[in-house]
């Protein structure tokens, strides 16, 4: 997935989850991992990262 793509995600998880889409995300990632889809895994932990510098440094 391109940078751009991962940005336009964590925004629109943003919009949709508010303040648990950093949970969802990393549920969804989760969920890939022990499924054994290490891409699309892969892709989601970065939509992660991505939501993590959107809300600063104070977001947990």
């Amino acid at each position: 997935m391109l940078a751009m793509e991962i940005e336009e995600h964590a925004r629109k998880m943003l919009a949709t989850y508010g303040d648990r889409a950093l949970l969802e995300v990393a549920q969804k990632a989760a969920t890939l991992e022990r499924s054994g889809d290490k891409d699309q895994a892969s892709d989601w932990r970065r939509i992660e990262k991505a939501l993590r510098e959107m809300r600063g440094p104070r977001a947990s």
